[in-house]
């Protein structure tokens, strides 16, 4: 079985990831959105992330208390630097939550409803895989809005 420093490798390392591709696009493309205006910016890609860390680790795992509106996550926008900082934050703040998390034990309150019936609803262990599956996902997204930016802006 995977150990917390194991996960923790593959989740930190997906979260530099994102912080080198907002860093590379810098304030003037971070907001940008590809396409038509249901895509998303890298700003607001990297936000959701967060989100995502904050809902399934934090509350789900950790037990804390999180208010999340995912619908404003995506429509976010702001300085590289800031979201960089936010980044960083995150990061240390899954740290310890994952630390603290009992893998076999349930959720803190129950998931979703469309997660119910799905391991992702069922132990703390599979809320953390979902928490990488999702950043791993939002990586990719991530690296394919910035390549359909530089196009666009010819760079």
């Amino acid at each position: 079985m995977i150990t917390a420093e194991e996960f923790l490798f593959f989740t930190d390392r997906a979260l530099d990831g994102m912080v080198a591709v907002v860093t590379e696009l810098g304030d003037d493309l971070v907001n940008e959105r590809p396409g038509p205006p249901q895509t998303n910016s890298p700003y607001g890609i990297v936000t959701h992330c967060i989100g995502v860390l904050d809902f399934w680790v934090s509350r789900m795992v950790a037990g804390r208390q999180v208010e999340r509106d995912r619908e404003a996550e995506f429509r976010a926008t702001g300085k590289v630097a800031d979201l960089v900082a936010r980044v960083e934050r995150a990061k240390r703040q899954l740290h310890e939550d994952v630390a603290a998390a009992d893998p076999r034990g349930p959720l803190r309150e129950p998931s979703p409803q469309k997660y119910r019936d799905t391991p992702v609803g069922r132990t703390q262990a599979a809320a953390l895989l979902h928490a990488y599956e999702e950043l791993a996902q939002h990586l990719g997204h991530l690296e394919l809005t910035r390549d359909v930016l530089r196009v666009h802006n010819g760079s």
